[in-house]
């Protein structure tokens, strides 16, 4: 099964890295953040990529064009102008990359990709988060729920305090820390599709989010599963510095 991923877009709320380079090659240890994505995906055995690209994309195909030979060690003659691959280092994945327009909306850049995923299911998520979301058991989830589309959810972990205040607004009652079961369900990618869906997405000129998923929840034809375990975005600097902090202390969720 394809994996598809969103790595068009601009990242214009994380502009102090967007300027120079696309958001999902905003780097996580050392490593592109779409590579952990890549990384957690090939861990169940699912190494056929496909990836959707927009703003800055020479730089994605770059990077995978010089991937061979930048993670092996190599002994190169300058004399004779050749080279020889010492030890091999890299990974066992089929990337296809695809220029999918700098202002397509995330429902275009599916329909853009339609040829390459074909006529069968495909799995789909974001350029730009990263989870310890099962992906054999969110597999197995959408096979037995039947729907078109499944996406996985979860209550994001509480990250800022919660305040009490009075009828006036004014005075502070009470502080706490705003627990996971306080927070309502949202949706973090990580989604399982059937070739059906493609006939929800009009033209594309339009978010995926939005009148797609509408009308295939009217349908009936969208399920949710339930992810209790580690996401997180990549929105702004502060999530990059947080999820640069996990990795540094070698405790990152996602790491496999």
């Amino acid at each position: 099964m394809k994996v598809v991923i969103l790595a068009g877009g601009k990242g214009t709320r994380i502009s102090e890295e967007t300027r120079l380079r696309p958001k999902p090659m905003v780097e996580i240890g050392g490593k592109p953040i779409l590579w952990h994505i890549m990384k957690q995906y090939a861990s169940y055995g699912f190494q056929d990529f496909i990836v959707c690209c927009g703003y800055k994309g020479h730089m994605i195909k770059e990077y995978f064009v010089n991937y061979y030979q930048n993670n092996s060690q190599m002994e190169i003659c300058l004399k004779n102008q050749r080279s020889k691959v010492l030890v091999k280092n890299s990974e066992p994945w089929k990337v296809t990359l695809v220029d999918t327009g700098l202002e397509t909306l995330t429902a275009g850049r599916i329909l853009g990709v339609q040829d390459y995923i074909g006529d069968e299911p495909f799995m789909l998520t974001y350029g730009d988060g990263v989870s310890n979301v099962n992906i054999e058991e969110l597999l197995q989830f959408h096979r037995q729920q039947g729907k078109i589309v499944t996406i996985s959810t979860t209550r994001p972990e509480g990250r800022f305090g919660a305040l009490k205040l009075d009828e006036t607004g004014s005075q502070v009652l009470g502080f706490k820390e705003k627990a996971r079961s306080d927070q309502a369900w949202v949706s973090i990618g990580f989604m399982v599709m059937e070739p059906g869906v493609f006939e929800y997405l009009g033209d594309g000129g339009t978010m995926l989010e939005t009148l797609p998923f509408e009308r295939l929840a009217a349908d009936g034809q969208m399920a949710a599963y339930k992810h209790d375990g580690f996401w997180s975005p990549m929105d702004n600097i502060h999530d990059k510095e947080y999820l640069e902090k996990l990795w540094d202390s070698g405790e990152a969720p996602w790491k496999v």
